[in-house]
C-alpha cells in the first residue's frame, strides 16, 4: 500500500485517513502497523469519561521532561498486559515508533471525529505504566493500566491547552491491588539490548542504571528507587505480608495521590527514596504527612515508614525518631528496620 499521509505535528486527520495509507484498524484505541513499524495511538479524554476513566491528557512535567498519560486497551474488567497494551510497551523492543493522535473537534461540514497528530512518542522507560482505579464500560471499578509518554527527543510535540485532564470534582479513595497479571512484572521496564535505550549490564531489569533516550537526547537515568521496591515487596511477600497502595483523589486537583506501598499486614504505609539524603528523607516525610491524612481510620495507629537503600547519617535517623516515622533500609542480609517494632 503506497503511504501518501505525511505525519506533521499540528496536522488535521481521521482514523480512516490513515488506516487507507497505512493500512491499520481505525476501531481500537491502540492501533499496531506492524507493516510500517508503527503504532498509531489514539486518546478521546471526552470519551474515556464516558465509559468511566478521565486519566488521559498532558500531565505536570517531571524532571525527565514532558510526559502524557494514556489509558490502555480493555473497556471492560482489569486491564491485562497482553494483545495491544504489550505491543504499545516493548514498542522499543519490537523496533515500533509510536505516533500520538488526540481527538479535536469534527472535520467540516461532518460528524467524523478530527484528529489532532502530537507527534512521535515513546513510552518512558524508567515508569512505562501505572495502574489507576476506575470504572469501567459497564460501570464496574478495575484496574486500568494507564501509559506514560514521552516525545522522542528532537522533536516538537503539537500540544493544545485542552490537552491538560480536568481537575476532579470531589474527593476519592480507591483500593489498589496487584492481581491477574497485573503485577511489577508486567509493570516494569523493558529495555532491549540494542536500542536507543538499554539496560547498563543485563536484560533482567534489575540494575539500578539504564541509558534512556529521553527529552534532550541519551542520560543515564537511576533507577535506584525501582529496584529497591522490587526487591521489598519480595521481602514482604517472603515474610507472609500482603501489600497494595492507594489511589486518592482530591477536589479541584488533577492527578491522583498513590503512595508507594502500604501493608496491609502491619497497617504500616511506605515511602520509598532512592538515596539516603538529608533532602529525600525530609521530602519523604512530607508525602507520609500528606498521605496519612487520607487514609481512613482501622484498627489501630497507622504507622509511616521511610524505606531506603542504605542507612542515613545520624542525625537523619534523629529527625525520622523526632516525627515519630520508623526507617527500614536495605542491608547485604536483607532490610534493617523490618519487622516495625513499636
Amino acid at each position: 500500500m503506497t503511504t501518501t499521509l505525511e505525519l506533521d505535528p499540528g496536522m488535521f486527520t481521521t482514523r480512516k485517513d490513515v488506516r487507507a495509507s497505512y493500512g491499520c484498524g481505525d476501531r481500537q484505541g491502540i492501533e499496531p502497523c506492524e507493516s510500517h513499524k508503527k503504532v498509531f495511538v489514539y486518546s478521546d479524554p471526552k470519551a474515556g469519561e464516558e465509559f468511566g476513566y478521565s486519566f488521559d491528557g498532558r500531565v505536570e512535567d517531571d524532571e525527565y521532561g514532558p510526559l502524557y498519560l494514556y489509558t490502555g486497551y480493555g473497556a471492560i474488567g482489569d486491564q491485562k498486559m497482553a494483545s495491544r497494551n504489550k505491543t504499545l510497551r516493548d514498542h522499543v523492543e519490537r523496533g515500533l515508533e509510536v505516533h500520538l493522535f488526540v481527538a479535536d473537534g469534527t472535520m467540516p461540514k461532518s460528524d467524523t471525529v478530527r484528529q489532532r497528530y502530537i507527534g512521535p512518542m515513546t513510552v518512558d522507560p524508567v515508569e512505562p505504566v501505572v495502574i489507576r482505579r476506575g470504572l469501567g464500560k459497564d460501570k464496574k471499578i478495575r484496574n486500568a493500566l494507564v501509559f506514560r509518554f514521552r516525545p522522542v527527543p528532537d522533536t516538537t510535540p503539537a500540544w493544545a491547552p485542552q490537552d491538560m485532564p480536568k481537575a476532579a470534582t470531589q474527593d476519592s479513595f480507591e483500593e489498589v491491588e496487584f492481581e491477574n497479571d497485573v503485577d511489577d512484572a508486567a509493570l516494569a521496564p523493558k529495555i532491549p539490548a540494542q536500542t536507543g535505550v538499554k539496560d547498563k549490564k543485563s536484560e533482567q531489569h534489575t540494575t539500578a542504571e539504564t541509558i534512556a533516550n529521553v527529552l534532550g537526547g541519551p542520560k543515564k537515568v537511576v533507577r535506584r528507587e525501582g529496584t529497591l521496591m522490587e526487591a521489598f515487596k519480595k521481602h514482604l511477600t517472603a515474610a507472609g505480608h500482603a501489600h497494595k497502595t492507594f489511589q486518592i483523589t482530591l477536589d479541584g486537583e488533577i492527578g491522583a495521590l498513590t503512595p508507594d506501598l502500604y501493608d496491609i499486614t502491619d497497617h504500616a504505609l511506605y515511602e520509598a527514596k532512592g538515596q539516603a539524603t538529608r533532602n529525600n528523607v525530609r521530602m519523604a516525610i512530607g508525602q507520609l504527612a500528606d498521605y496519612r491524612r487520607h487514609i481512613p481510620k482501622q484498627n489501630g495507629e497507622l504507622r509511616v515508614v521511610v524505606l531506603l537503600p542504605e542507612a542515613p547519617s545520624p542525625d537523619v535517623k534523629a529527625l525520622l525518631d523526632s516525627q515519630n516515622v520508623h526507617l527500614v533500609y536495605q542491608t547485604d542480609k536483607g532490610f534493617a528496620g523490618f519487622p516495625l517494632t513499636d
